[in-house]
Protein backbone atom coordinates (compact mmCIF):
# COMPACT_ATOMS: atom_id res chain seq x y z
CA UNK A 1 0.00 0.00 0.00
CA UNK A 2 1.38 3.38 -1.03
CA UNK A 3 1.05 6.51 1.15
CA UNK A 4 -1.38 8.01 -1.38
CA UNK A 5 -3.69 5.02 -1.14
CA UNK A 6 -3.45 5.08 2.66
CA UNK A 7 -4.46 8.76 2.67
CA UNK A 8 -7.44 8.08 0.40
CA UNK A 9 -8.58 5.17 2.56
CA UNK A 10 -8.09 7.25 5.69
CA UNK A 11 -10.21 10.02 4.20
CA UNK A 12 -13.02 7.59 3.33
CA UNK A 13 -12.80 6.02 6.77
CA UNK A 14 -12.97 9.40 8.48
CA UNK A 15 -16.07 10.41 6.48
CA UNK A 16 -17.86 7.12 7.21
CA UNK A 17 -16.68 7.21 10.81
CA UNK A 18 -18.16 10.68 11.27
CA UNK A 19 -21.58 9.32 10.29
CA UNK A 20 -21.19 6.27 12.52
CA UNK A 21 -20.10 8.60 15.32
CA UNK A 22 -23.35 10.54 15.13
CA UNK A 23 -25.35 7.32 15.21
CA UNK A 24 -23.31 5.99 18.13
CA UNK A 25 -23.98 9.16 20.13
CA UNK A 26 -27.71 8.89 19.40
CA UNK A 27 -27.73 5.27 20.58
CA UNK A 28 -25.88 6.20 23.78
CA UNK A 29 -28.30 9.07 24.49
CA UNK A 30 -31.37 6.86 24.09
CA UNK A 31 -29.92 3.94 26.05
CA UNK A 32 -28.62 6.07 28.90
CA UNK A 33 -31.99 7.74 29.42
CA UNK A 34 -34.45 4.93 28.62
CA UNK A 35 -32.43 1.63 28.69
CA UNK A 36 -33.61 1.09 25.09
CA UNK A 37 -31.08 -0.16 22.53
CA UNK A 38 -32.60 1.77 19.65
CA UNK A 39 -32.11 -0.61 16.73
CA UNK A 40 -34.36 1.47 14.35
CA UNK A 41 -31.87 4.38 14.41
CA UNK A 42 -30.52 3.19 11.06
CA UNK A 43 -34.03 3.01 9.59
CA UNK A 44 -34.60 6.64 10.59
CA UNK A 45 -31.44 7.54 8.65
CA UNK A 46 -32.86 5.77 5.59
CA UNK A 47 -36.21 7.55 6.01
CA UNK A 48 -34.35 10.86 6.19
CA UNK A 49 -32.41 10.06 3.00
CA UNK A 50 -35.58 9.22 1.05
CA UNK A 51 -37.35 12.27 2.47
CA UNK A 52 -34.43 14.42 1.34
CA UNK A 53 -34.59 12.85 -2.13
CA UNK A 54 -38.33 13.52 -2.41
CA UNK A 55 -38.02 17.15 -1.31
CA UNK A 56 -35.11 17.75 -3.67
CA UNK A 57 -37.39 16.55 -6.49
CA UNK A 58 -40.27 18.79 -5.31
CA UNK A 59 -42.53 15.90 -4.29
CA UNK A 60 -44.24 15.31 -0.97
CA UNK A 61 -42.26 12.69 1.00
CA UNK A 62 -44.13 9.45 1.83
CA UNK A 63 -42.63 9.74 5.32
CA UNK A 64 -45.41 12.21 6.13
CA UNK A 65 -48.04 9.47 5.74
CA UNK A 66 -46.26 7.33 8.31
CA UNK A 67 -45.85 10.33 10.59
CA UNK A 68 -49.56 11.09 10.25
CA UNK A 69 -50.55 7.52 11.09
CA UNK A 70 -48.31 7.36 14.15
CA UNK A 71 -49.56 10.76 15.28
CA UNK A 72 -53.19 9.61 15.03
CA UNK A 73 -52.42 6.54 17.15
CA UNK A 74 -50.50 8.61 19.73
CA UNK A 75 -53.29 11.19 19.97
CA UNK A 76 -55.89 8.43 20.42
CA UNK A 77 -53.82 6.82 23.18
CA UNK A 78 -53.46 10.09 25.07
CA UNK A 79 -57.13 11.00 24.67
CA UNK A 80 -58.16 7.61 26.06
CA UNK A 81 -55.81 8.11 28.99
CA UNK A 82 -57.27 11.57 29.64
CA UNK A 83 -60.82 10.23 29.53
CA UNK A 84 -59.87 7.62 32.12
CA UNK A 85 -57.86 9.98 34.34
CA UNK A 86 -59.25 13.48 33.90
CA UNK A 87 -56.65 14.92 36.28
CA UNK A 88 -53.83 13.89 33.92
CA UNK A 89 -53.42 17.16 32.03
CA UNK A 90 -50.06 15.99 30.69
CA UNK A 91 -52.00 13.72 28.29
CA UNK A 92 -53.70 16.76 26.78
CA UNK A 93 -50.36 18.55 26.49
CA UNK A 94 -48.97 15.55 24.60
CA UNK A 95 -51.99 15.63 22.27
CA UNK A 96 -51.27 19.25 21.46
CA UNK A 97 -47.56 18.55 21.05
CA UNK A 98 -47.97 15.59 18.66
CA UNK A 99 -50.69 17.31 16.64
CA UNK A 100 -48.67 20.50 16.39
CA UNK A 101 -45.51 18.63 15.39
CA UNK A 102 -47.29 16.79 12.57
CA UNK A 103 -49.07 19.92 11.36
CA UNK A 104 -45.81 21.88 11.36
CA UNK A 105 -43.94 19.11 9.48
CA UNK A 106 -46.71 18.79 6.87
CA UNK A 107 -47.15 22.52 6.32
CA UNK A 108 -43.41 23.16 6.14
CA UNK A 109 -43.00 20.33 3.63
CA UNK A 110 -45.77 21.76 1.44
CA UNK A 111 -44.22 25.22 1.68
CA UNK A 112 -40.81 23.79 0.76
CA UNK A 113 -41.94 22.19 -2.52
CA UNK A 114 -41.78 25.41 -4.58
CA UNK A 115 -38.36 26.12 -3.00
CA UNK A 116 -36.82 22.73 -3.83
CA UNK A 117 -34.09 24.35 -5.90
CA UNK A 118 -32.93 26.45 -2.95
CA UNK A 119 -30.04 24.31 -1.74
CA UNK A 120 -30.61 24.25 2.02
CA UNK A 121 -34.42 24.29 2.16
CA UNK A 122 -34.82 20.50 1.60
CA UNK A 123 -32.07 19.96 4.19
CA UNK A 124 -33.93 21.84 6.93
CA UNK A 125 -37.29 20.30 6.04
CA UNK A 126 -35.85 16.77 6.03
CA UNK A 127 -34.40 17.20 9.51
CA UNK A 128 -37.72 18.64 10.75
CA UNK A 129 -39.82 15.76 9.36
CA UNK A 130 -37.43 13.08 10.65
CA UNK A 131 -37.17 14.73 14.08
CA UNK A 132 -40.97 14.64 14.43
CA UNK A 133 -40.90 10.84 14.07
CA UNK A 134 -38.87 10.35 17.25
CA UNK A 135 -41.27 11.46 20.01
CA UNK A 136 -44.35 9.92 18.38
CA UNK A 137 -42.53 6.61 17.91
CA UNK A 138 -41.58 6.65 21.58
CA UNK A 139 -45.16 7.41 22.64
CA UNK A 140 -46.75 4.69 20.53
CA UNK A 141 -44.24 1.86 20.96
CA UNK A 142 -41.94 2.35 23.93
CA UNK A 143 -43.67 4.42 26.61
CA UNK A 144 -46.38 1.79 27.31
CA UNK A 145 -43.62 -0.76 28.08
CA UNK A 146 -41.11 1.61 29.71
CA UNK A 147 -40.86 -0.57 32.83
CA UNK A 148 -39.98 -3.71 30.88
CA UNK A 149 -36.55 -5.34 31.12
CA UNK A 150 -33.71 -4.38 28.81
CA UNK A 151 -34.06 -7.72 27.00
CA UNK A 152 -37.75 -7.16 26.31
CA UNK A 153 -37.06 -3.62 25.12
CA UNK A 154 -34.36 -4.97 22.81
CA UNK A 155 -36.75 -7.53 21.33
CA UNK A 156 -39.31 -4.78 20.70
CA UNK A 157 -36.60 -2.62 19.08
CA UNK A 158 -35.67 -5.42 16.69
CA UNK A 159 -39.36 -5.84 15.79
CA UNK A 160 -39.75 -2.09 15.24
CA UNK A 161 -36.66 -2.04 13.03
CA UNK A 162 -37.97 -4.87 10.87
CA UNK A 163 -41.39 -3.23 10.66
CA UNK A 164 -39.90 0.10 9.64
CA UNK A 165 -37.83 -1.65 6.98
CA UNK A 166 -41.01 -3.22 5.61
CA UNK A 167 -42.77 0.14 5.61
CA UNK A 168 -39.72 1.53 3.80
CA UNK A 169 -40.21 -0.98 0.98
CA UNK A 170 -43.90 -0.12 0.84
CA UNK A 171 -43.35 3.66 0.80
CA UNK A 172 -40.13 4.03 -1.20
CA UNK A 173 -39.93 0.91 -3.35
CA UNK A 174 -36.95 -1.41 -3.94
CA UNK A 175 -34.89 1.01 -6.05
CA UNK A 176 -31.91 2.75 -4.52
CA UNK A 177 -31.49 6.53 -4.51
CA UNK A 178 -28.63 8.99 -4.27
CA UNK A 179 -29.40 12.65 -3.65
CA UNK A 180 -27.68 15.68 -5.13
CA UNK A 181 -24.67 16.90 -3.19
CA UNK A 182 -25.26 19.77 -0.81
CA UNK A 183 -21.84 21.16 -1.72
CA UNK A 184 -20.28 20.30 -5.06
CA UNK A 185 -16.69 20.49 -6.22
CA UNK A 186 -13.29 19.42 -4.94
CA UNK A 187 -10.37 21.16 -3.32
CA UNK A 188 -6.78 20.39 -2.39
CA UNK A 189 -6.17 19.54 1.26
CA UNK A 190 -2.55 18.88 2.23
CA UNK A 191 -1.79 17.63 -1.26
CA UNK A 192 -4.85 15.36 -1.41
CA UNK A 193 -7.94 16.01 -3.53
CA UNK A 194 -10.95 16.18 -1.21
CA UNK A 195 -14.63 16.47 -2.12
CA UNK A 196 -16.54 19.39 -0.65
CA UNK A 197 -19.37 17.02 0.35
CA UNK A 198 -16.97 14.76 2.25
CA UNK A 199 -15.47 17.73 4.07
CA UNK A 200 -19.00 18.92 4.88
CA UNK A 201 -19.81 15.56 6.47
CA UNK A 202 -16.84 15.76 8.84
CA UNK A 203 -17.38 19.44 9.70
CA UNK A 204 -21.12 19.04 10.36
CA UNK A 205 -20.48 15.92 12.46
CA UNK A 206 -17.93 17.79 14.58
CA UNK A 207 -20.25 20.79 14.95
CA UNK A 208 -23.14 18.52 15.93
CA UNK A 209 -21.04 16.76 18.54
CA UNK A 210 -19.89 20.10 19.93
CA UNK A 211 -23.48 21.36 20.03
CA UNK A 212 -24.56 18.21 21.88
CA UNK A 213 -21.77 18.71 24.41
CA UNK A 214 -22.93 22.28 25.04
CA UNK A 215 -26.56 21.10 25.19
CA UNK A 216 -25.87 18.54 27.92
CA UNK A 217 -23.66 20.93 29.87
CA UNK A 218 -25.44 24.27 29.64
CA UNK A 219 -29.17 23.70 29.14
CA UNK A 220 -31.78 22.68 31.71
CA UNK A 221 -33.21 19.97 29.43
CA UNK A 222 -29.72 18.58 28.81
CA UNK A 223 -29.00 18.48 32.54
CA UNK A 224 -32.32 16.71 33.18
CA UNK A 225 -31.42 14.09 30.57
CA UNK A 226 -28.05 13.57 32.23
CA UNK A 227 -29.73 13.23 35.62
CA UNK A 228 -32.18 10.68 34.23
CA UNK A 229 -29.33 8.70 32.68
CA UNK A 230 -27.60 8.49 36.08
CA UNK A 231 -30.71 7.42 38.02
CA UNK A 232 -34.33 7.49 36.93
CA UNK A 233 -35.49 7.09 40.50
CA UNK A 234 -33.32 9.96 41.70
CA UNK A 235 -34.47 12.12 38.80
CA UNK A 236 -38.13 11.51 39.72
CA UNK A 237 -37.42 12.36 43.36
CA UNK A 238 -36.11 15.81 42.40
CA UNK A 239 -39.10 16.47 40.13
CA UNK A 240 -37.86 15.46 36.67
CA UNK A 241 -40.57 13.78 34.59
CA UNK A 242 -38.76 10.76 33.18
CA UNK A 243 -41.45 10.16 30.53
CA UNK A 244 -40.64 13.60 29.14
CA UNK A 245 -36.95 12.71 29.25
CA UNK A 246 -37.71 9.66 27.13
CA UNK A 247 -39.51 11.72 24.50
CA UNK A 248 -36.71 14.28 24.53
CA UNK A 249 -34.05 11.63 24.02
CA UNK A 250 -35.98 10.18 21.07
CA UNK A 251 -36.40 13.68 19.62
CA UNK A 252 -32.65 14.15 19.88
CA UNK A 253 -31.92 10.76 18.30
CA UNK A 254 -34.35 11.38 15.43
CA UNK A 255 -32.81 14.81 14.80
CA UNK A 256 -29.36 13.22 14.61
CA UNK A 257 -30.79 10.62 12.21
CA UNK A 258 -32.15 13.42 10.03
CA UNK A 259 -28.75 15.10 9.92
CA UNK A 260 -27.04 11.78 9.18
CA UNK A 261 -29.47 10.93 6.37
CA UNK A 262 -28.89 14.29 4.70
CA UNK A 263 -25.11 13.88 4.95
CA UNK A 264 -24.84 10.25 3.82
CA UNK A 265 -27.33 10.18 0.92
CA UNK A 266 -25.15 12.18 -1.54
CA UNK A 267 -22.09 9.95 -1.01
CA UNK A 268 -23.61 6.45 -1.19
CA UNK A 269 -26.63 4.76 -2.71
CA UNK A 270 -29.37 4.20 -0.13
CA UNK A 271 -31.92 1.38 -0.31
CA UNK A 272 -34.98 0.80 1.84
CA UNK A 273 -33.10 -1.87 3.83
CA UNK A 274 -29.77 -0.05 4.16
CA UNK A 275 -30.62 1.07 7.67
CA UNK A 276 -29.71 -2.22 9.34
CA UNK A 277 -26.04 -2.16 8.30
CA UNK A 278 -25.68 1.59 8.85
CA UNK A 279 -27.18 1.43 12.31
CA UNK A 280 -25.28 -1.72 13.24
CA UNK A 281 -21.93 -0.05 12.56
CA UNK A 282 -22.92 2.85 14.77
CA UNK A 283 -24.00 0.27 17.35
CA UNK A 284 -20.56 -1.38 17.21
CA UNK A 285 -18.97 1.97 18.02
CA UNK A 286 -21.41 2.57 20.86
CA UNK A 287 -20.84 -0.91 22.32
CA UNK A 288 -17.05 -0.54 22.23
CA UNK A 289 -17.58 2.66 24.20
CA UNK A 290 -19.73 0.78 26.69
CA UNK A 291 -22.96 2.67 25.86
CA UNK A 292 -22.06 5.18 28.56
CA UNK A 293 -19.67 7.81 27.16
CA UNK A 294 -20.53 10.08 24.22
CA UNK A 295 -16.91 11.06 23.37
CA UNK A 296 -15.64 7.48 23.62
CA UNK A 297 -18.54 6.20 21.49
CA UNK A 298 -17.81 8.84 18.82
CA UNK A 299 -14.08 8.07 18.82
CA UNK A 300 -14.72 4.32 18.61
CA UNK A 301 -17.18 4.84 15.75
CA UNK A 302 -14.49 6.72 13.82
CA UNK A 303 -12.18 3.76 14.48
CA UNK A 304 -14.90 1.50 13.03
CA UNK A 305 -15.04 3.69 9.90
CA UNK A 306 -11.26 3.55 9.46
CA UNK A 307 -11.23 -0.22 10.01
CA UNK A 308 -13.95 -0.64 7.38
CA UNK A 309 -12.05 1.49 4.87
CA UNK A 310 -8.73 -0.37 5.23
CA UNK A 311 -10.49 -3.75 5.38
CA UNK A 312 -12.13 -2.97 2.03
CA UNK A 313 -8.62 -2.65 0.56
CA UNK A 314 -7.04 -5.75 2.06
CA UNK A 315 -10.08 -8.07 2.19
CA UNK A 316 -13.09 -6.44 0.57
CA UNK A 317 -15.15 -9.64 0.70
CA UNK A 318 -14.79 -9.78 4.49
CA UNK A 319 -14.91 -6.11 5.43
CA UNK A 320 -18.31 -6.38 7.11
CA UNK A 321 -17.19 -9.47 9.02
CA UNK A 322 -14.04 -7.71 10.20
CA UNK A 323 -16.00 -4.65 11.37
CA UNK A 324 -18.57 -6.67 13.30
CA UNK A 325 -15.88 -8.95 14.75
CA UNK A 326 -14.51 -5.90 16.59
CA UNK A 327 -17.35 -6.26 19.07
CA UNK A 328 -16.46 -9.82 20.15
CA UNK A 329 -13.35 -9.14 22.28
CA UNK A 330 -15.07 -6.13 23.84
CA UNK A 331 -18.08 -8.20 24.88
CA UNK A 332 -15.87 -10.98 26.23
CA UNK A 333 -13.80 -8.52 28.26
CA UNK A 334 -16.86 -6.74 29.66
CA UNK A 335 -18.56 -10.02 30.56
CA UNK A 336 -15.50 -11.02 32.58
CA UNK A 337 -14.91 -7.70 34.33
CA UNK A 338 -18.35 -6.16 34.85
CA UNK A 339 -20.34 -6.46 38.06
CA UNK A 340 -24.06 -7.20 37.76
CA UNK A 341 -26.33 -4.55 39.23
CA UNK A 342 -30.06 -4.63 39.72
CA UNK A 343 -31.90 -2.79 36.95
CA UNK A 344 -33.23 0.67 37.67
CA UNK A 345 -36.80 0.19 36.54
CA UNK A 346 -38.41 2.64 34.12
CA UNK A 347 -41.31 4.97 34.60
Amino acid sequence: MTPDIAMILGQDGLINGAIYGLLAIALVVVYAVTRIIFIPQGELVVYAAFTFYALQNATLPPTLWLLGGLTAVAVAMDLIRWLRVRSDTSALRRVLFHTGAFAAAALLSLAALPLAEVRFVPVVMTIAVTAALGPVLYRVVYRPIASATVLHLLIVSVAVGLTMSGFGLLMFGPEGIRTDAILSGRFDLAGMLTSAQGALVVVVALLTMSALSAFFTLTLIGKSLRATSVSRMGARIVGIRTENAGMQSFLLAATIAGISGVLISPITTIYYDSGFLIGLKGFVGAIIGGLVSYPIAAADAIFVGLTEAFASFYASAYKETIVFALIIPVLVWRSLTSVHLEEDQGE
